[in-house]
């Protein structure tokens, strides 16, 4: 006899040597909803991403609807992952809504004088560029949230694929995003129904250079 499952399973939170050991890039996912709870709380851990100034440049878009995750599946050249994923979460940056409200980046400890002197250092870093160079330079800053994502999910007993295949343009038009923000990438999340592929990389003797 099978048994049912009626209850979601409590899983203990993984370290981060288990999470990132444990990573693997799922395509096929179990056909369950997330759990919400789990869902918000890997976005809080995600926005505990460093950046530079405390800039915090990153948004996330999270697609459940199955409509618009169909849509979203089309605007990714029909790459099935989109679909088969219970949501997909999109990481990007929008460095103009950032700088419109930078004071709020600065911490509460600094006071007012704190506040004047984070949007002194915004004006004169990035005022004399063009939308483009800075939004590159809040892409940078949204790419680190988009790794704590990934880790923060498999803490939780989650999996991902991160996915740089899609047509920006369909996918602001799709969610209705303001031209400017530029893509960390879309990360299909859920619970994996395949193994993957287990890691293959160089070692750290190949990648490194030690001065």
């Amino acid at each position: 006899m099978t048994a049912t499952l009626t209850q979601p399973q409590t899983v203990a939170p993984l370290t981060v040597a288990e999470a990132i050991e444990t990573r693997r890039s799922i395509r096929k996912f179990v056909q369950e909803p997330m759990n919400q709870g789990d869902l918000h709380e890997i976005l809080r851990l995600a926005s505990l991403a460093p950046s530079a100034w405390n800039a915090q440049t990153w948004r996330f878009a999270v697609v459940q609807t199955p409509e618009i995750k169909e849509q979203l599946m089309a605007a990714a050249y029909g790459q099935p992952a989109v679909g088969s994923a219970p949501a997909v979460i999109v990481v990007y940056s929008d460095m103009e809504n950032t700088l419109d409200t930078v004071e709020e980046t600065a911490h509460p400890g600094m006071g007012d004088e704190g506040r004047a002197g984070q949007r002194k250092t915004f004006d004169g870093a990035f005022g004399g560029q063009d939308m483009a160079q800075r939004g590159q330079w809040g892409l940078s800053q949204a790419n680190i949230a988009f790794g704590f994502v990934m880790l923060a999910a498999r803490g939780l007993g989650y999996d991902t694929v991160p996915m740089l295949g899609f047509q920006p343009d369909k996918v602001r038009e799709l969610l209705g995003l303001p031209g400017h923000v530029q893509f960390a990438g879309l990360l299909p999340i859920g619970k994996r129904a395949e193994e993957g592929f287990p890691h293959h990389r160089h070692d750290v003797e190949r990648v490194t250079r030690f001065y």
